[in-house]
């Protein structure tokens, strides 16, 4: 609960490259998603593999542009614990069903999840590393 701030977030997020500043909630569901991204309960909101979801049309479409990325554009998350800078590796299509890229790493990344549109079976993933 020390990791809350006042708003109920528990960080930013920042993606320069597609114009996302958003602050990032716990949970995935319809609701938690309408205020902002949302983070997968169960995985790490600071060491090893932060992952989060967000819409990508609608009122709040935060994640639209995430497919666009570049390997090399830059991801910052702020939270309680300090502020990450992770550099994208990864932009793939996966399985709605395939959750293998929440799993937890060693080495400090950044996952992130939307819809695909018109293709409901399947999710964009973009996995960014910490740079050093």
């Amino acid at each position: 609960s020390g990791l809350y701030y006042s708003g109920g977030y528990l960080a930013t997020l920042k993606i320069p490259a597609i114009g996302v500043n958003v602050k990032v909630y716990e949970g995935t569901d319809s609701a938690t998603l309408a205020k902002g991204a949302g983070h997968f309960k169960g995985t790490s909101i600071w060491s090893g593999n932060v992952s989060i979801a967000g819409h990508n049309r609608g009122a709040n479409c935060v994640f639209g542009d995430i497919h666009t990325l570049s390997l090399g554009d830059t991801i910052t998350l702020t939270t309680k614990l300090g502020t990450r800078t992770y550099s994208v590796t990864e932009v793939k299509k996966i399985s709605e069903l395939d959750d293998s890229d929440t799993e937890a790493t060693a080495r400090n990344c950044i996952t992130l999840f939307t819809c695909v549109r018109n293709q409901s079976e399947y999710r964009w993933c973009v996995r960014a590393v910490e740079k050093t």
